[in-house]
């Protein structure tokens, strides 16, 4: 059964410049890099073309898929409802690019920090907001099914059911009283 897309993610062509930047500031620190700086920022540009165009993220109506990798590519399905926080973070440096990093928990999730994160997304906090909005979405219409679901008790069968716990009751209390002699 194939569902629905509901939202795909588009990522800013601006997160090739934030990681070609990390990497050379990256390099910069561990001196020993710095001769290298002008290599680094070419291979990280270059792969970077290629991770972008691997990146890919849709809603669907139960889950979220997340596609990325050049070399070695992984496609992660997250059930919306497992998903317990979907954090939207900014460094200083993605500020500077104006991006944020969208990081997915889940319930159940070996390990701490996030299942899956995603740098680069554009309009990330709607791409969260609606995330959120669909979970919410699918654990009413599960609480509504679950609901109607449950048996409903006749008016005569809880009248027998109140005559029973008071007979219990009543039996409960001779015996306290017997055991009181």
């Amino acid at each position: 059964m194939d569902e629905q897309t509901l939202l795909h993610a588009s990522f800013n062509p601006k997160v090739k410049a934030y990681w070609t930047l990390s990497g050379v500031l990256v390099a910069m620190f561990t001196l020993v890099g710095i001769p290298f700086i002008p290599f680094v920022a070419l291979i990280i540009w270059l792969v970077s073309s290629a991770m972008l165009n691997a990146m890919s993220a849709r809603l669907l109506e139960r889950k979220l898929v997340v596609k990325r990798g050049v070399f070695f590519v992984v496609e992660k399905s997250i059930p919306l409802e497992k998903i317990t926080d979907v954090a939207l973070s900014q460094g200083p440096l993605m500020r500077l690019f104006g991006l944020y990093q969208l990081s997915f928990e889940t319930a159940g999730q070996s390990g701490a920090g996030a299942l899956v994160s995603l740098t680069g997304i554009e309009d990330a906090s709607e791409f969260r907001e609606t995330i959120l909005q669909q979970k919410d979405s699918l654990t009413l219409n599960k609480a509504k099914t679950s609901d109607t679901s449950a048996p409903k008790a006749e008016p005569n069968e809880l009248i027998q059911l109140t005559q029973s716990v008071q007979n219990i009751e009543n039996m409960l209390a001779q015996l306290i009283a017997e055991k009181g002699k």
